[in-house]
């Protein structure tokens, strides 16, 4: 079981270290094809939407053809689809190989976490989650940290041809877990099967409550993650470097999270974890706009890291018991909906700016959050009503 968990944050890590890599370089990439900044960023939206839009389908086809043999073979084209990114001569051309990196990546995490919910009991499963979260936030570590030296050091280019190389390299174990896994379909793959699937995911009541909140807190937290760059250089800091270091520091959260839940769980309950969470994330993005040195915005995102996962984690656990049957569905619809609110947090922070200021914006983001954090502490009972209701 050990083994199984290791491989699957393998897997985990090598499709997310994609996700975050333009981030710190978006300055570059505008600079690169003469367009503005923010329509640049857009390049996040363009890996984020199309992630969300076929969550539906890559889901369904997980739980009728296997989820192992749909991990391996969308890491594989997300691979071919980040090289392609390198090699872009036109802005157009580099948002249509994003477009596909990000509709072909979301058919690896999602089937990720349903695996673990399928051989993990309930009483370990956090934990177990807790680790391939790690591994997925580990990716988001590297991809940003190494796009933003790649970025210093070479280019724009180079970003994505490192991470690029970095996931290809995970290919291998990808390859061996799929020979060794005995990947089961749970019904015949038919168009009524998946749809059977969605309705009974659907039809648990608490199913609105996970989905709604992790819109939110994607569209909150990691809607800011694209301007971080411009942030810092409204201080005077325009490394791209040190941008890459501070989401980084994000990612380590998430780790220092994953060691941590076991703790975590025994000082408190998960609707304890959600509550603190919301609150702790809601101080720290009113602290940005106070544009601390560096260091202490690296240490600032740091905590974020831990406090939102505090919260998203609790609430992902209780997306697996939605509808055990069909739990990559279930999983499926849980990453659209994160990836709908990474896609259109951007155009949030982007408008927020424009009229109302930085300040304002994060403090209507704070506010938003720590109220996510309460509503879905107090909407979503014991795993063991969750259970009865999926």
């Amino acid at each position: 079981m050990n083994r199984l968990l290791v491989t699957v944050s393998l897997i985990a890590f090598g499709c997310t270290i994609f996700s975050r890599t333009v981030d710190p370089i978006v300055p570059q990439i505008a600079a690169s094809f003469d367009v503005l900044p923010t329509t640049a960023a857009l390049l996040v939206s363009a890996y984020a939407l199309p992630y969300a839009a076929v969550q539906p389908l890559l889901g369904a086809l997980a739980d009728a053809f296997g989820k192992a043999r749909l991990m391996v073979w969308c890491l594989a084209i997300t691979v071919l689809a980040t090289f392609a990114s390198a090699i872009a001569l036109t802005f157009p051309q580099l948002i249509v190989a994003r477009v596909l990196a990000g509709a072909l990546s979301g058919g690896v995490f999602p089937a990720a976490v349903a695996i673990v919910g399928d051989r993990f009991p309930m009483a370990q499963r956090q934990v177990a989650i807790g680790r391939v979260v790690a591994a997925g936030m580990l990716g988001n570590l590297l991809g940003a940290s190494i796009a933003g030296l790649a970025g210093d050091l070479w280019s724009w280019r180079g970003a994505f041809i490192i991470t690029g190389i970095i996931g290809a390299i995970t290919l291998l174990p990808a390859r061996q877990f799929l020979r060794e896994t005995r990947d089961v379909p749970s019904a015949s793959p038919t168009l009524s099967t998946m749809l059977a699937n969605y309705r009974a995911v659907i039809a648990n009541p608490l199913a609105k409550v996970c989905f709604g909140a992790v819109f939110l807190d994607s569209l909150l937290v990691f809607g800011l993650f694209p301007y971080t760059t411009a942030i810092l250089e409204a201080q005077g800091e325009s490394s791209a470097t040190i941008a890459g270091v501070i989401i980084a520091a994000f990612g380590l959260g998430a780790i220092v999270y994953s060691a941590a839940v076991r703790r975590l769980l025994l000082l408190t309950s998960d609707r304890g974890l959600m509550v603190g969470g919301g609150i702790v994330t809601a101080v720290c993005l009113a602290l940005i706009p106070l544009h601390p040195p560096w260091p202490l915005q690296a240490v600032n995102f740091l905590i974020m890291g831990v406090a939102f996962f505090m919260l998203h984690g609790s609430i992902q656990v209780y997306v697996t018991e939605l509808a055990p049957a069909a739990r990559a569905s279930a999983m499926a619809l849980h990453s659209s909906s994160f990836f709908l609110g990474m896609a259109a947090g951007p155009l949030f922070y982007g408008f927020g700016f424009a009229h109302l200021g930085m300040a304002w914006t994060f403090a209507v983001a704070a506010v938003g959050i720590a109220a996510v954090g309460v509503w879905a502490a107090a909407a979503l009972r014991d795993s063991r009503v969750a259970r009865a209701a999926g």
